[in-house]
């Protein structure tokens, strides 16, 4: 447990995002229990092939499930090696290996795209207002869902329809704008949570407890809202029957390609972290942006 504290501490230093790392630590929990008086830096390739077998039978965890603990353990045997403890990562090849997506009858894993039709639709049928403020956002702006749950209700112009996002090490530019369909239901949203924020939260989406809403929350907000519509399948194990919040992220990339962006605007309003040397001379003008970003941004009639 002191190498999972040293490496969650770790976590902290690089600027990862503070609500993913309870996550990480009970993945690693899992582990451990699992290795029981294993030591960590002993594990080999034996004892992941059977960690990985012993959570499809015995747990009866979901392929993705079984991803997600494979993407910590990874994470955190990096750490490892970087800090000499040992010699190579051991995960990457059983990843590799045995957690790789095979294309089922000639088919690829492709993420889920829906038209713009269905995204209406979705919003459409979705009964909870906070629901439909948080979908409309997810799919006008192309956040990611950690980045909505650490909104707070100050992130927020509805002045100028912006939005300012927390600082995160794997975004570049903050500032992302709405559009007025997805401004008309974040104000029905915030009359709604006036009336219930009795803990004078700070944060924008409140839970049915009157927390912050978690990552959970919004996962289930959003695949619930496309199950309704027969937009995602939960009982199924390929990538493109499921509608999740990230694919509000493809989706929203996507459609404003195909009306006709730049594609260095679209990167912009992605925020990845800027790599290249372009990227770190080319800047890009606000206002330029945000009138490319209100012609092309698909309206979805709700």
């Amino acid at each position: 447990m002191d190498l999972i504290s040293r490496y969650l501490a770790d976590c902290e230093d690089r600027g990862m995002a503070p609500g993913s790392l309870p996550r990480y630590k009970s993945a690693l929990k899992i582990f451990v229990d699992y290795l029981g008086e294993k030591d960590l830096q002993d594990v080999g390739r034996e004892d992941l092939v059977s960690y990985i077998r012993w959570l499809r039978k015995d747990r009866e965890a979901s392929q993705k499930t079984i991803e997600n603990y494979f993407s910590t353990l990874s994470s955190f045997y990096k750490f490892l090696e970087f800090e000499g403890i040992i010699t190579a990562n051991p995960v990457p090849p059983i990843r590799d290996r045995y957690l790789r997506r095979y294309k089922d009858n000639g088919d690829s894993h492709a993420r889920k795209l829906i038209s713009i039709e269905e995204a209406g639709r979705i919003i459409k049928e979705t009964p909870n207002i906070r629901d439909k403020a948080m979908l409309a956002l997810l799919l006008k702006t192309g956040m990611r869902r950690g980045e909505l749950v650490a909104l707070d209700l100050t992130d927020v112009d509805l002045v100028e329809n912006i939005i300012r996002l927390k600082p995160t090490h794997k975004r570049s530019n903050r500032t992302l704008f709405m559009d007025a369909e997805a401004a008309y239901l974040l104000r029905r949203w915030l009359r709604v949570r006036e009336g219930i924020n009795r803990r004078k939260e700070t944060a924008l989406f409140l839970s049915t407890w009157g927390h912050r809403i978690s990552r959970n929350d919004v996962y289930r907000a959003v695949t619930e809202a496309a199950q309704r519509v027969g937009l995602h399948d939960p009982g199924s194990e390929r990538l493109e029957d499921h509608f999740s919040p990230h694919a509000c992220r493809h989706w929203f990339c996507t459609h404003l390609f195909r009306a006709g962006m730049r594609r260095e605007f679209i990167k912009e309003l992605r925020g990845d972290a800027r790599k290249e040397a372009f990227d770190l001379y080319n800047h890009i003008d606000l206002k330029e942006l945000k009138e490319a970003y209100l012609a092309c941004i698909p309206q979805l009639g709700v």
